[in-house]
């Protein structure tokens, strides 16, 4: 009996493209279904009740929530190609830090840049997000990718950010590139990667995304 897989996400979402990415490393098919966060399907509430949130991986009918979490689950089950984790349980470690540090560290800054309503606080949320940006740029260092000479698990989860960087700066009247041209040098670099072109959306797609979430939030 064939495998079934099915893809819960959003299409702005850079938590999904991680998946979209991982799947697309491993070769495997699967069925996308797109949801409606305003009106939550069914099969969303079903399979993710705790957080009720995308993106939701579904594999043979269970459920793996938590985009990192899904990332590592693509990576142990179809092990056989393109591996994104290291087997050194070491350096498995740092990668497994510094996703984390992503996670909880990148979002909530960017966030602060495309929200804030007055000058200080898009000048403190632009500066908090160029530091967090620079640390990344030092863990980079001159490596191809974050794990070496090889795409792997941290550039997954890091790499689909890329999509909102013109958001951010065209909002915070910055740029990315002046202040970490590594940074950007790498995910150029990422983006000649298939896995990571076709599962990326347009930026000013996702731009103009930002425009309605700020129009929402009564920002301009």
């Amino acid at each position: 009996m064939a495998t079934q897989v099915v893809l819960l996400d959003f299409w702005p979402s850079f938590y999904g493209m991680r998946l979209r990415i991982a799947l697309a490393e491993k070769g495997i098919e699967y069925e996308y279904r797109e949801e409606d966060l305003r009106n939550k399907s069914p099969l969303l509430l079903k399979m993710n009740p705790v957080h009720k949130k995308i993106p939701v991986l579904i594999h043979d009918d269970k459920p793996v929530c938590e985009s990192l979490i899904a990332v590592q689950y693509i990576d142990e089950v179809w092990n056989e190609k393109s591996p994104l984790l290291p087997s050194d349980p070491y350096l498995k470690s740092q990668a497994l830090f510094w996703a984390d540090y992503v996670d909880k560290k990148i979002y909530d800054a960017s966030r602060k840049v495309w929200t804030s309503k007055t000058a200080e606080d898009l000048e403190a949320g632009k500066k908090e997000l160029i530091d967090y940006l620079k640390v990344l740029e030092g863990e980079l260092g001159n490596k191809p990718y974050f794990g070496g000479e090889t795409f792997g698990y941290v550039d997954v989860s890091f790499v689909p950010f890329y999509s909102w960087f013109y958001a951010w700066e065209t909002c915070g009247k910055f740029s990315i590139e002046a202040e970490c041209p590594e940074l950007v040098a790498w995910a150029k670099r990422c983006m000649e990667k298939e896995s990571v072109a076709k599962s990326l959306p347009d930026p000013h797609k996702v731009y103009d995304f930002v425009l309605v979430l700020r129009k929402a939030y009564g920002i301009e």
